[in-house]
């Protein structure tokens, strides 16, 4: 089977990373209203911000890193995922990045950062430093009391009971509830998915590669990535090569999702790795810098890499939001506190001034019925894996002037060139039907589409007070989705997107694994059987949290 340009197999159903640069939130959120501080605590503007589908925190972190360049603001993240395991990585990643520098140096922190987050194997010490994070996140998850005191940052309240179980059980599993590499042998489950998604041209995989990069990538924006390692992650999941080769030998844990396929007429658990073969990881932070210098080029060609470049700014990153977790660093080196080399007072001396909000999954259609997020925010981000929930009721929760950004599937390389116009305009369409209107003066994007909410298009719908029978979730009409874009682009396949509670039970007793979803190379079909493991207690997803 020869699997056709454009049919979208490569993007997955569940992301693991971005697909666009990391954007600065307050950049793109409205100005400060000079009266707002007046109706705020101690007399400082907050910042809400929703965000579907951003999966790993980038903009997150660089609107923390870029903080000491606005006036002081305090920031409220509301987070809404489709699975839970992103859920967890956002947690993991978020807890790395605010380590106390004296148990973890500024290089050792973003480099276990860039394996956790874009390899598919680690080097034997970052896979032990995952196996203790997850261990002590499992422990914290069903003690409201003590994660609120190691991790100020965070809040869980919004998610539902099952759902904090359920995350419990994804930092088991992480945690190495089962051992060995059997739980989940990485290597093998990658060979599988690429197998199936380049088909009759698996023996000429590095010509597809070369062909997806400097035809496609390339030409879209991102000339940065080198050849030498977009076929190194098209071949082993590994995208950035910090150390020898040999010594990324350990499965990463954390790019494991559970999933119900069907199979012969049953409907079976299995576990095995859904995300991104086609694009990876590099574009989130490796193709855009604010060091000019990085993007130099010599007769034609980038003399730095995109993996250079990602290392360079994840370490910056991680160099500015430090004294967030930590403001006692201040009275260290001053470079390392952003609004302190000057003299001056940052956000950094207030570790509580921003907060992320974990939604339950599959709410973003009935956010708009409680009165605590009606009109609330004055920034909503959709990923393009989830602009499909654009709707008039989501764009409820969006305060009279509030901003829009939708990511594009610019770099998704399954999508053809007239594809990309063609979800361009539906989005359009969508925002609209929403309530949102183009941004005057917006400055061109082909990666961002930019939206703001008038004062007259608010809708106004009923509000559920407590006490009162809340509305039922809504699941959007087919037609909401792109029509010009193959449906499996970005979205799952149906056998991945619902379960019962009796497969609920199933999945936390375990089940026969199962092999791909779709057809397999027959020499294939026996081994895949073994390779993906039944997932026990340890990994529980819920019926919203499978993509």
């Amino acid at each position: 089977m020869t699997t056709p340009a454009g049919s979208g197999t490569g993007f997955g159903s569940v992301s693991w990373w971005g697909l666009s640069p990391a954007l600065d939130l307050q950049a793109e959120s409205p100005p400060v209203e000079p009266d707002s501080q007046a109706n705020t605590e101690h007399g400082i503007p907050e910042l809400d911000v929703l965000l579907l589908g951003s999966v790993d925190g980038r903009h997150l972190l660089r609107t923390l890193a870029q903080a000491s360049l606005w006036p002081r603001r305090r920031f409220h993240f509301y987070v809404l995922e489709n699975n839970l395991e992103a859920v967890a990585r956002h947690m993991l990643l978020f807890s790395l990045a605010l380590e106390d520098p004296e148990k973890m140096g500024l290089q050792e922190r973003s480099e276990t950062f860039l394996e956790v987050w874009g390899n598919a194997l680690l080097r034997p010490p970052v896979a032990a430093f995952v196996r203790a994070q997850a261990d002590r996140l499992a422990r914290l998850v069903p003690e409201p009391d003590c994660l609120a005191e190691q991790l100020p940052w965070l809040s869980l309240a919004a998610l539902k009971f099952r759902e904090r179980d359920a995350l419990e059980a994804v930092f088991r599993f992480w945690a190495g509830g089962e051992k060995g590499p059997e739980a989940f042998p990485m290597s093998r489950l990658w060979d599988l998915r690429l197998r199936h998604y380049l088909g009759s041209r698996y023996d000429a995989r590095r010509g597809v590669s070369d062909w997806d990069l400097h035809m496609k990538l390339h030409d879209r924006g991102a000339r940065v990535i080198h050849i030498n390692e977009f076929r190194r992650w098209r071949d082993t999941g590994v995208a950035f090569e910090l150390r020898d080769f040999s010594a990324y030998q350990v499965p990463n844990r954390t790019l494991a999702s559970g999933r119900l396929l069907s199979h012969r007429g049953e409907r079976v658990a299995a576990r095995g790795y859904w995300g991104d073969i086609a694009t990876g990881p590099f574009v989130a932070f490796g193709i855009e810098t604010d060091d000019e210098s990085l993007l130099r080029t010599s007769n034609g060609q980038p003399v730095k890499t995109a993996g250079d470049i990602t290392q360079h700014n994840v370490t910056e990153l991680f160099r500015s939001v430090a004294a967030w977790g930590h403001p006692s660093t201040g009275q260290g080196d001053p470079e390392d506190v952003p609004g302190k080399a000057k003299g001056t007072q940052g956000p950094a001396s207030c570790p509580e001034s921003f907060t992320v909000h974990f939604l339950p999954l599959g709410s973003a259609q009935a956010l708009h019925c409680k009165s605590c997020y009606k009109g609330r925010f004055q920034l909503l981000y959709v990923s393009c894996g989830m602009v499909h929930l654009l709707s008039p009721e989501l764009g409820a929760c969006v305060a009279p002037g509030g901003h829009l950004i939708v990511e594009l599937a610019r770099y998704l390389v399954d999508v053809r060139q007239e594809q990309l116009q063609g979800f361009s305009d539906r989005v359009g369409e969508l925002a609209q039907a929403a309530g949102f209107s183009p941004q005057p003066g917006a400055r061109s994007s082909e990666t961002f589409a930019r939206f703001y909410k008038s004062g007259d298009s608010a809708r106004v719908d009923p509000v559920v007070e407590p006490g009162t029978q809340p509305c039922e979730v809504l699941v959007p009409p087919p037609e909401v989705l792109v029509p010009s874009l193959p449906l499996e682009v970005l979205t799952p396949p149906p056998e991945a997107t619902s379960q019962s509670s009796e497969d609920l039970t199933q999945l936390r007793q375990g089940q026969t694994p199962l092999s791909e979803p779709l057809k397999l190379p027959s020499e294939s079909q026996a081994s895949s059987l073994k390779a993906l493991a039944p997932p026990t207690e340890s990994q529980t997803p819920k019926p919203e949290s499978l993509p």
